[in-house]
Parts: structure tokens; sequence; C-alpha cells
């Protein structure tokens, strides 16, 4: 179901106003435009992206004995 919306009656606005809109919008379009060529040509510089890396798991410091040590401490344990 499609539903029609209320018609509002556009507000004239002085042909000044009007003027001026025209004219930031299209010093806001070139200021972009300069800026983007000007970041590409490397007269200015791009301000650098914080990078977002994940820092890799710290290692734990507890140390581990090989298999035979392992059964060596084992066998003197029971044995005792």
């Amino acid at each position: 179901m499609a539903t029609r919306k209320k018609a509002e009656p556009q507000t004239e606005q002085p042909k000044e106003a009007a003027g001026e809109e025209i004219l930031q919008k299209t010093a806001k379009a070139i200021g972009s435009a300069l800026g983007t060529i000007a970041v590409k040509t490397g007269l200015a510089h791009a301000e650098p992206t914080p990078s977002k890396k994940i820092p890799k798991l710290v290692k734990k410091e507890k140390k581990r004995l090989p298999r035979k040590e392992k059964k060596q401490a084992k066998k003197k344990l029971l044995s005792h």
C-alpha cells in the first residue's frame, strides 16, 4: 500500500538567500576538489589514520619440561 505524503506549501526564499546558498555550495565543492588534488600531488599531507592493530597475546613465562625429564621427575617422586 502506497501512502501519499501531505503536500507542504513551499516557502519562497528571497533571491539573495538562494544566491548565497549556491555560492556556499560551489565554494565547498571547489575547496574539496582542491584539497584532494593537493593531497594526491603531495603538496599537502593527509592526516594519518590511527592504525587499529590487535596486539599479540603475551606468552606466559612458565617453564615446561620435556617429556623425558617429566618422566624422570615422576619416577623420582614415586620411588621415594
